[in-house]
Formats: structure tokens, sequence, C-alpha cells
């Protein structure tokens, strides 16, 4: 398990006003991740830096990284016969071998470098992915396959960079695999015992427990 590469993007505006077509409309995000060299620091709210636009859904200390796994580019590629799609092209700062959706858990914790991380849970497909890559269908294939990557918080601030080890400190609730956590939250009223399961995780999104818990969020 290691760090492949790490991405950080700023705000861009794409598309134009007076486009017929919804999708091709003006919009601004930070989603456009670009791989970056050397040490970069992070802190409690990412990476030295990086940037996002809605602070609802993206960043702050609750979603301060997202991962995704190197292995789905692979698989990507092959699905839209592109050789282009690779590391920042579903909007990661950390690109990293030998974890995915179903073997990383929510709470867990990992050692990286300096850093100590815990995973906060899973990432929702937003419409900016669809408009990065004009594929209309591309949030429920995200669904369908699982290759949403991972958000984590950052308990202990510092120094990142390629090729450093990942290494699992603590799982404390392994029932809850990515998978199974997103799965469970998107099918939350046909499964509400499971989902009052989840709402009860300490570890996860503070506002996927209150939404599970059917509270209103700000």
């Amino acid at each position: 398990m290691r760090i492949e590469s790490i991405q950080t993007g700023q705000p861009r505006t794409l598309g134009r006003a007076d486009a017929e077509d919804p999708m091709e409309r003006t919009w601004t995000s930070a989603i456009a991740k670009e791989p970056v060299e050397g040490r970069l620091w992070t802190g409690h709210e990412g990476l030295s830096g990086d940037s996002q636009v809605n602070r609802k859904v993206h960043g702050g200390p609750e979603r301060a990284l997202l991962l995704y796994c190197a292995a789905h580019y692979p698989r990507w590629r092959a699905e839209w016969g592109s050789k282009d799609l690779g590391p920042g092209g579903f909007g990661e700062n950390l690109t990293v071998s030998g974890l995915d959706e179903t073997t990383v858990c929510v709470g867990d914790m990992f050692q990286v470098g300096d850093l100590r991380l815990e995973v906060s849970g899973p990432r929702e497909p937003c419409l900016n992915l669809v408009r990065r890559h004009r594929r209309p269908e591309l949030i429920d294939r995200v669904v369908a396959t699982g290759r949403s990557g991972w958000y984590v918080r950052v308990l202990n601030e510092g120094w990142l960079e390629k090729g450093l080890p990942i290494t699992l400190l603590d799982r404390p609730y392994p029932q809850w695999p990515i998978a199974r956590a997103a799965t469970v939250k998107r099918e939350r009223t046909s499964r509400p015992e499971e989902a009052a399961l989840l709402a009860s995780c300490p570890a996860l999104l503070a506002d996927w427990r209150a939404r599970l818990a059917g509270t209103p969020t700000r």
C-alpha cells in the first residue's frame, strides 16, 4: 500500500454561458487536479496549494483529502477506449495502490509518513465529474462499479510525497467497508436498520450521520 501520485487543483471556469446544452454551460470547479512532484505540506484541511469551490460537499476537516484507487484507471480506460485518463482524473488528491472501496472501512486509521489519517466516508459522485468527462452516464456507472473513492481526515499534520508507504494502524469498524456504507446510505429508506447502525458510527461524516438519522442539515 502506497501513494502513487499526489494532485492539487485551483478553481477553473469552463463552458460557455450561451451554450444550448446545460452540460456545456459555464461552471466553476477545482475538480481538475493535476499531479505535483516533491513534498507537500498537508494540514487539517488538506494539501497546500489545493482548493475546493463547493465547501459544503468538498474539503474541510471532514473531507480533507480524497483518495482513489490507482487500479481503477486501467478499468476506466478500457471502458472508455481512452489512453489519457490517469491520476487526478476523478478529482482525487491521492492516487493509491493496494486499497479500494471494498478493503477500506469507515474509521480506518492509516499512517503515511508523519501523517495520521482517519477514513471519514465514501465520496459521492457529483455533476462536475460528469461535466469534466462529458459522460452523462458517469454517476450511474460510478455507483454501479463502486469506484467512488473515499475521504479522510488529517489527524496529524505533516509532509506528503509520492511513494510513501501507507500503514493500517487500526480498524475499529470492520463492518463498514466504504462500498457497504455507500450502498446503505443510498438505499437507506429500504434498509432502515442498517441505516440506523451506520448513523451510529462516530467516525462517519457528520452530515451523513445526520441524514441517515433523519436530521436536517444546514
